[in-house]
């Protein structure tokens, strides 16, 4: 079938056999990607497409033409009632007629679908079993109202994707006389495994699958060993498919997966001589991509990433520059315990980065008996629920520990404690804490003292990856007085034992003294006190937004106390910021409007609210008194013991709020390592080099020095700036990731259900506790934030419903119908396929759904 050319660059059908995904914009998707099945030589139901520009000539003129139309209701009449354009029908006839009886499949294919951060899945709507021209017009009118449903407009708006880019085609085939058909995803879509192929299938038709309205045979299969894992027979009569043929159904997944490099969700059909026809392909959008290591693995070698950025706080991406700092502080980690790396600014081997968030290969720590035995710990202080993760790898037998790991992990702590003088250091706290909390604050004038980088901009780009690499000790230098009063504290537990009570530690800790944080916190409530007691600041405050008050105290016009006030905080402070371990991320010296917001905030609060100095008093005359209580405990059964226990405390109050001393030593480095880069981006995108002087942050250190020896990498910037803002919008990251994409966290347990506990099938991985509302027609029902719902099965008429659902629980459905695909990309934790779960739970029940192991508890 040849290109229906009307004009130039305007077809209006398209035949299947001749889309690539350069056709995007013209044909969807769904087109595209059907397009591309084609041309890798796979079994597709032949058929063509009608084009955008038929969606666009059939609008014009009505009030959704330009895309902004709001009211999804008005939306829809208009295209329904817009006359089919003449030269449009005429196309499709003669397209029609070309496909030969019998009938079709007519399937919607929006631009925004089957994108790399949403899949859209079933937005849009579909029609089978479409006999005639006469009907299949009306089916393709239909698909183009499908694109302003409420479900489709509210989808939309939720992933901020701009009405007027968004068309719609529409893709016409011929209809497969399937025995059997469903779903088939190449990576397990709630695990995140890789070659580990879920299987969904029915009798029939596949859209039963997709929808959700039966409960299908279930299967879990090893695509590389060929094996199936687990099986679940579905609420048929007959098995819809055999062994062999679920066999090959995982060996054709894999080759798609293969031709399109990446994992895939697959709808198939199979007819009644057993041929399969593949009728849709999109990549798994829910996937957390796999970290990719700075130096290679083994090809067959298992790994650990541990997530360094959610460690740190961080659930955004962070940009290109900011992980090429995070090389040189790993340089700068292995040069303090005695293997510095050939070139600083590699950083070390194991180093990966996935999603654009920083991973450390966990795997030396995991299979190191002095690393299973202080790395959890740490996080337990750190990052409980991480050093879960990490625990629960100590059984596979993939992580065994490796002996001589204990020597080798020795001879580094040595050469690092040696480095940083710890015995002395730790010792001196103990016997005297304000000689480490003196120590702190000489580090950190040494560090303010940092001279910027000078010279061509390659002698300064070299200038701060030397920063950097020479800050980075410092971190390690203000650990031990922390560490000694955390190890008193540890002593102090051992001594109490049963004395002490759940959350009788975390009073001793509030208000810990020489919290850097802590005290930046209450220097800026003081900022707010004395702008309060200024009429003309607070007047300031009170009436002008965050933005234009950060623009006044640029031009230096704010009020003169509120101006004095916050330039001395930020001459204290001013490195500080939200996401602050990204070199690439604005300070507050940059822009302090989000301070300014928060002051304005402190203002609303009336005179007789609790200030944030004394919730800290508060704090630290709890924190004396539950030592004083301890120790009364304690001393009636071991009155020495309990004296020992009580100088223990008391020396640990007086040291672990040096805790945040490392960090900020590092972000207060970054602070002019920051403003040599950004006058640098200055001066590129003077000469035009770049586009913008933040576009340097989108580059490694190697890179800029190219660009400002003329190399052109604004693609590379754009390129990088578009995947950075599709990661803003992901949801969920993991704490930690195999190598074979498996998520620990998300795989299901074999423990035995509790009494009173419904089983079903995993769907969208997550644990949460809430109401339940029972639903059986979404048509005007209500959710309340974060209710559990609970329905018979879901279609994409339910959607609207699950901006506010905190969980999920279906009675029919399987891990790739379209309740658990869309639960996942909203990080709704689910479980489809409990039976009878509309009668069992009641609405206003208590429930709690756990995505990953398929329970829900009552």
């Amino acid at each position: 079938m040849d290109r229906d050319e009307t004009q130039p660059g305007e077809s209006l059908i398209l035949d299947l056999a001749q889309l690539s995904a350069a056709d995007l914009a013209a044909v969807g998707g769904k087109a595209a990607n059907l397009g591309e099945l084609v041309r890798a030589g796979f079994d597709v139901p032949s058929g063509f497409c009608i084009t955008t520009e038929a969606y666009r000539r059939a609008v014009h003129g009505t009030v959704v033409e330009d895309g902004t139309m709001t009211d999804a209701s008005a939306a829809r009449a208009a295209v329904m009632a817009a006359p089919f354009p003449a030269e449009v029908e005429s196309a499709v006839r003669a397209a029609y007629s070309r496909l030969g009886t019998g009938s079709v499949a007519v399937r919607s294919s929006a631009t925004a679908e089957d994108l790399p951060g949403a899949s859209f899945a079933g937005q849009q709507d579909t029609y089978l079993g479409v006999t005639g021209i006469h009907d299949t017009l009306s089916a393709v009118q239909r698909c183009w109202a499908s694109l302003w449903t409420d479900r489709a407009v509210a989808y939309r708006r939720a992933h901020d994707v701009d009405g007027a880019g968004v068309a719609l085609a529409v893709v016409v085939q011929t209809m497969v006389d399937a025995e059997s058909a469903g779903v088939l995803f190449t990576a397990d879509p709630v695990t995140g495994r890789r070659r580990q192929a879920v299987l969904d299938a029915a009798r029939g038709l596949g859209e039963s699958v997709v929808s959700g309205s039966v409960d299908p045979d279930h299967f879990v299969i090893d695509t590389a060993t060929g094996r199936i894992l687990d099986r679940r027979r579905g609420s048929g009569d007959v098995v819809s498919v055999t062994d062999a043929q679920v066999l090959a159904l995982a060996s054709l997944g894999d080759r798609v997966e293969r031709a399109f490099d990446a994992p895939q969700d697959i709808e198939w059909a199979m007819d009644g001589d057993g041929k399969l026809w593949l009728t849709q392909s999109r990549p798994i959008t829910t996937l957390f991509p796999v970290p990719v290591r700075d130096a290679p693995k083994a090809p067959d070698e298992i790994r650990a990433f541990f997530c360094i950025s959610l460690a740190q706080g961080l659930h955004r991406p962070i940009t290109p520059m900011g992980i090429a700092a995070f090389r040189v502080i790993g340089a700068g980690f292995l040069d303090l315990i005695g293997r510095r790396p050939a070139r600083i600014a590699d950083g070390p081997g194991g180093l990966a980065v996935g999603g654009d968030r920083l991973f450390v290969d966990a795997t030396p720590i995991v299979r190191s008996a002095a690393g299973r035995a202080i790395f959890p710990r740490a996080l337990d202080v750190m990052e409980a629920r991480s050093a879960v993760v990490l625990r629960g790898l100590f059984e596979d037998p993939r992580f065994a520990v490796v002996p001589g790991s204990r020597r080798r992990f020795l001879r580094a702590f040595l050469h690092a404690a040696a480095r940083i003088r710890a015995p002395f250091v730790v010792t001196q706290a103990l016997a005297e804490p304000r000689a480490a909390q003196r120590r702190v604050r000489r580090l950190e004038a040494e560090v303010r003292a940092f001279d910027a980088p000078s010279g061509t901009i390659a002698d300064r780009v070299d200038g701060v990856v030397d920063l950097i690499f020479r800050a980075m000790p410092y971190a390690p230098r203000s650990l031990p007085g922390a560490a000694a009063g955390f190890a008193m504290l540890g002593l102090a537990q051992r001594l109490l034992g049963p004395a002490i009570l759940p959350g009788d530690i975390q009073a001793v800790l509030r208000s810990a003294p020489d919290n850097v944080t802590t005290q930046m916190d209450l220097d800026l409530w003081e900022l707010a006190v004395h702008a309060r007691a200024d009429a003309d600041s607070a007047v300031a405050l009170e009436t002008r937004s965050a933005r234009e008050l950060a623009d006044d105290f640029r031009d230096g016009v704010l009020p003169p106390v509120l101006q004095h006030a916050m330039t001395a905080f930020l001459d204290r402070y001013g490195h500080r910021a939200v996401a602050e371990i990204d070199l690439g991320m604005p300070r507050w010296a940059d822009d302090p409007a989000h301070l300014f917001g928060v002051l304005s905030g402190y203002l609303r609060l009336g005179p007789d609210a609790d200030t944030p100095a004394q919730h800290f008093a508060e704090g630290a005359a709890e924190a004396t008194a539950m030592i004083d209580t301890l120790y009364r405990r304690a001393r009636q059964h071991r009155r020495i013991r309990a004296r020992v226990a009580r100088g223990c405390l008391r020396r640990a109050r007086a040291l672990v709020g040096m805790r945040e001393a490392p960090k900020h030593l590092v972000i207060l480095a970054l602070r002019t390592a920051r403003e040599t880069m950004l006058g640098i981006g200055r001066e590129l995108a003077a000469t035009g080099a770049l586009a913008d002087a933040q576009d340097v942050f989108f580059l490694d250190f190697e890179e800029t020095k190219r660009v400002a020896a003329g190399h052109d990498l604004r693609t590379v910037i754009h390129e990088r700036r578009a995947r950075y803002d599709t990661e803003l919008e992901r949801r969920h990251v993991p704490r930690v990731l195999l190598s074979d994409g498996t998520e620990p966290e998300a795989v299901g347990t074999a423990a035995t259900v509790a009494e009173g506990a419904l089983r079903g099938t995993p769907a969208s991985a997550g644990t949460v506790t809430g109401i339940a509302r029972v639903i059986l027609d979404p048509v005007g029902a209500e959710l309340q934030p974060g209710e559990i719902l609970i329905a018979p099965s879901t279609d994409p008429g339910w959607t609207p419903l699950f901006l506010t659902a905190g969980g999920l629980v279906m009675e029919m459905g399987g891990a790739n119908s379209h309740g658990a695909v869309v639960a996942r990309e909203y990080g709704i934790p689910a479980v489809v396929g409990v039976a009878r779960a509309t009668e069992l739970i009641s609405t206003g029940d208590e429930v709690t759904v756990d995505g990953a192991a398929g329970v829900v508890s009552r």
